[in-house]
Order: structure tokens, then sequence, then C-alpha cells
């Protein structure tokens, strides 16, 4: 269904499938973070760990052919080739053409707006590739960069979950916000 032609050029960032041999230390660099863990799913990982992600072709992928798949991208700045975070588009159903974002930063890297361009290529293979009526984004309630991120891509806030998951030993507030194919077109 989404066969992307690699890599994925924007103007300052290019999108390409993690590389299981060259990308486990840059990966781990932000992922082995608590402060970066925090707001998302998984806990802090050991390189061991990155390093079996990325080797398993089931978990790193970069085509989605059926409901249910996903493409996990590098976020790559062209200028100085350096991986500076990754980004999640989820497919998890067909039948609502629905599709959800998820992103990464290495805060190092925080504060000039790679993730915004990196989930706008995301949107658009969304939308352009995929033929998508919604994409959602589904943050934690006290992450507001990241709310901030969906903001800027002109997504609104369509839900306020309180504290619906037990996530991490606390109840959080999931905030969930939307796009629909018709409203970025306009944009």
């Amino acid at each position: 269904m989404l066969k992307p032609g690699y890599p994925i050029v924007t103007e300052r960032l290019l999108l390409r499938p993690l590389d299981p041999e060259t990308d486990v230390d840059a990966v781990h660099a932000y992922q082995s973070l608590a402060d970066v863990c925090r707001y998302i799913p998984y806990n802090p990982r050991t390189r061991e760990e990155i390093a079996a992600r990325l080797a398993d072709p089931e978990r790193n992928t970069s085509s989605i052919e059926k409901q249910g798949d996903s493409i996990w991208l590098a976020v790559v700045v062209r200028d100085t080739g350096l991986l500076v975070g990754d980004v999640l588009l989820m497919y998890p159903s067909a039948e609502h053409q629905c599709c959800e974002i998820g992103y990464v930063l290495n805060p190092q890297h925080s504060g000039n707006g790679y993730v915004t361009e990196a989930c706008r290529a995301l949107l658009t293979l969304a939308f352009d590739g995929l033929g998508v009526h919604r994409v959602i984004g589904r943050i934690d309630a006290r992450n507001e960069p990241s709310a901030a991120v969906l903001r800027r891509l002109g997504m609104r806030q369509e839900a306020v979950l309180v504290e619906n998951e037990w996530f991490k030993g606390e109840w959080t507030t999931e905030i969930d916000f939307a796009i629909l194919e018709s409203e970025w077109h306009d944009t």
C-alpha cells in the first residue's frame, strides 16, 4: 500500500529507514535517557535492546502493506548527516482510514523545528501516499512541547482523557489531536 522511495527529502532533513548496522549508537544516545522516555511507551533502552530492535524486521519497518503496519524512520540532518531522532507512522485501521504519528528527538537538537518538519513529511505520506481520511497524535498532557508540535502541524485538540491510563506507575491524562485530509490540503 505504501512503499516510499527513500530517502524522503525535506528542506533540511532526510527521512530514511533505520540502519541496524550504523544507527545503534545515535538512537541509543537519546532512547537511553529517562527524560526522553518519560512520556513515551518504552522505558530507557540499553544499547543491546536498541540493537535487537533495529535488527528485527518485524519492528524496524519501512513500508505499510496492510492494517496494523507502521513505518519507523530516522530523522537525519541533511547538511551534517547527523541522526537526531526518529518518527513513526502507524496504520491501525484500514476501515476507518486513520493513521497515527509518533516521534522522539535527541534533546541536544530540540528547538530547531526538526520534529515538525519530519512530521509534515509523515502527514504527506499518510494523506497522499496511503489516502487516509484522518491522522491522530496522542500525547501525555504534561508534554507541552509535543502538544506545540501537533498544533504547528495544524492538528486540533479533540479530547482530554483525564487519568485514563495507568502509565509508568501513575495515572496519566492523555490529549488527543487530529487533522483530516481535507484540512491538511487546505493548510
